[in-house]
């Protein structure tokens, strides 16, 4: 099971226990992690029993019923709900995936809900993104080119290097597979992690991007993208299916082919 950060000098401890309204039949207990930086008290895992009767099918319709009649002060991002934007990304049931395409009944027992593992946690259920995105920007994630724009004003790509980018544009930049990575928790202020070394290989592979040079320059680095173990829990969590690690390997035969 993954772990996530926890405050300074902190430990969980058990929190309260709201129960089912009377008369509910089909009960799921969730148990949530909570923690409000300003109230000055450990974090601790509240359980909420939930009338599944009453409840949509996934993980995150139990945490809007939850939020919504019984503990506003509940806190979690969520938006689209069809598992595009990537913003309900937490650990559950011991796995990073997004709480919004995770089914309630694909959870044995009580369904435990914990923030993104080895992020520090800004309240409740949401992680700071703040070093994940700056490292996303580091990449350049926009085509750069040094051609004169073409009259027509698209750069024209065959199907066949159009495909190549299949497996690599679908990532949502949930950030799953990067804090499921023991190589990110040890390394992550400096080595890149397989989300954003997937977005990079999706520019380096681009038939359209004229800036392969410099961004391979960028990563040649002992942290930034050797730092990789092929450990592969990257793909095994991915929700959308996605292969980071071997896109990794890709980026790192390129480096290889471009010495030759």
């Amino acid at each position: 099971m993954a772990e996530f950060k926890l405050p300074a000098n902190s430990r969980i401890t058990e929190g309260k226990t709201h129960k089912a309204e009377a008369g509910a039949k089909n009960v799921k207990a969730f148990k949530v992690y909570r923690w409000n930086p300003d109230d000055g008290q450990n974090p601790h895992m509240d359980t909420y029993e939930v009338d599944l009767d009453k409840c949509g099918p996934m993980v995150l319709d139990a945490l809007i019923k939850i939020k919504n009649e019984v503990d506003p002060t509940l806190t979690f991002r969520r938006s689209c709900r069809e598992g595009v934007c990537g913003s309900c990304a937490m650990n559950i049931d011991g796995m990073n995936t997004l709480a919004c395409t995770k089914a309630i009944h694909d959870v044995k027992g009580a369904v435990k809900v914990n923030p993104l593992p080895h992020m520090e946690v800004i309240k409740d259920l949401v992680p700071d993104m703040t070093h994940f995105y700056a490292q996303y920007a580091s990449i350049k994630p926009w085509m750069q080119t040094e051609t004169p724009t073409p009259s027509n004003g698209e750069r024209l790509q065959s199907h066949e290097d159009r495909a190549k980018l299949d497996g690599l544009y679908e990532c949502i930049l949930c950030a799953c597979c990067s804090t499921s990575c023991p190589s990110y928790w040890w390394n992550g202020d400096r080595y890149l992690g397989p989300a954003i070394l997937l977005q990079a290989y999706r520019w380096l592979i681009d038939s359209r991007d004229e800036n392969t040079g410099e961004r391979l320059d960028n990563l040649e680095d002992p942290f930034r993208l050797y730092r990789c173990h092929t450990i592969m829990n990257c793909a095994n969590t991915c929700p959308k299916g996605l292969n980071p690690a071997k896109a990794i390997a890709e980026i790192k035969k390129m480096m290889i082919e471009r010495r030759a």
